[in-house]
């Protein structure tokens, strides 16, 4: 399975490459498909690409429910 993450964008990197934040996990993702991302802009990430822009309403309620999936499943096994 696989999930996009939102990220916040908080740097530029290089030509169309940029610098994400989640939580303090960061990474280098392509920017190709989104040119139009702006530092401080919230990203969906998949697979190592920004594949959307979101705002930050939307960003903030996509993170509160990956927070309460971690936290409904965090005493769960993994078959």
């Amino acid at each position: 399975m696989c999930l996009a993450v939102p990220m916040k964008l908080v740097e530029f990197t290089g030509d169309g490459v940029g610098k994400v934040d989640a939580g303090g996990v960061k990474a280098d993702v392509s920017l190709v498909m989104a040119p139009e991302a702006k530092i401080g802009d919230y990203l969906i990430i998949h697979a190592g690409f920004a594949i959307e822009v979101l705002d930050y309403e939307e960003a903030m309620t996509r993170l509160d429910l990956f927070r309460e999936l971690a936290e409904a499943t965090a005493n769960e096994a993994i078959d």
